[in-house]
């Protein structure tokens, strides 16, 4: 076999340990307290919640629900609720704020690529920001419709690949770098990834809208994200001290692009998708 020959000769693909992978990102959401930044994007549940029309007493998961945004939007239209995520202590944030307005809500830890209900369980299956991050993207879209049913509806919102949390994600890889053939989350916030993983037996509507990000000042979202946004504190974590520094001074560098405030406070907006899928059989 000649040297052509062999350099003509793919690369295998690289296999990747998706345990690993979900236990990491376990780590990283539990890191922090992501509840004091996920409060502020409650706003996108409530719209969420107006695009599948929800209705009351309709049947309703909320997948990776973190610390509820979806979940508490939804018992504030009457629907019977249940909330999960893999990670415990955000459902507990989640309990708090249920209880704090006197929603019934009933939580469940559970695991997104293997939902512990039976088929047809709901009449909409909804996820903030949640189900985008699970590392077997193929099998928690099966899941979402599995435990749909027929005529039923699935609403997610999912960051887009250019927006400012699709950049920071991109940013933050280039401090620790996701596991070799780990595909991007940000992907969920793609019209075309979305058909490739919901398949033929749906319909497909999808709305690009900003959420705003506004803090005191840039600096005040970097000490926020770098003190409770789980991702962030575990690269801070990771990185030496000088590359602590370059991260934060890269950090302030995209807020600067996408900040529109002109008063020395942060008005940031972040594009994302807002998906409805019709599980249509």
């Amino acid at each position: 076999m000649t040297a052509a020959t062999l350099t003509a000769i793919p690369a295998a693909a690289p296999v990747v340990d998706l345990v690993a992978v979900k236990d990491r990102q376990r780590a990283a959401w539990g890191a922090g307290d992501y509840a004091v930044v996920g409060t502020t994007l409650q706003i996108v549940g409530e719209t969420l919640c107006e695009a599948v029309d929800l209705r009351a007493g309709m049947r309703v998961l909320d997948v990776a629900a973190g610390n509820g945004n979806a979940t508490l939007a939804a018992a504030r239209r009457f629907a019977e609720v249940t909330s999960t995520d893999y990670v415990p202590s955000l459902l507990e944030r989640g309990r708090e704020r249920a209880a704090a307005e006197r929603l019934t809500v009933q939580f469940q830890e559970a695991d997104a690529e293997a939902l512990p209900f039976k088929d047809a369980s709901f009449d909409v299956v909804l996820s903030t920001f949640g189900v985008m991050f699970t590392a077997n993207q193929a099998l928690a879209a099966k899941e979402l419709l599995r435990v749909c049913r027929p005529g039923g509806r699935i609403g997610l919102a999912n960051w887009t690949p250019e927006g400012f949390v699709g950049r920071l994600f991109k940013l933050i890889g280039e401090y620790v770098p996701p596991a070799p053939g780990v595909r991007s989350p940000a992907l969920w916030g793609t019209a075309a990834h979305l058909e490739a993983l919901f398949g033929t037996d749906v319909a497909i509507t999808s709305k690009k809208k900003d959420f705003v990000f506004r803090y005191r000042s840039p600096k005040h979202w970097v000490d926020v994200f770098g003190s409770y946004y789980g991702p962030i504190v575990k690269t801070l974590a990771a990185v030496s001290l000088a590359g602590r520094t370059a991260l934060e001074a890269d950090l302030m560098k995209l807020l600067d692009e996408f900040d529109m405030a002109e008063d020395g406070t942060l008005v940031a907006p972040s594009e994302y998708l807002e998906v409805v899928v019709t599980k249509t059989r």
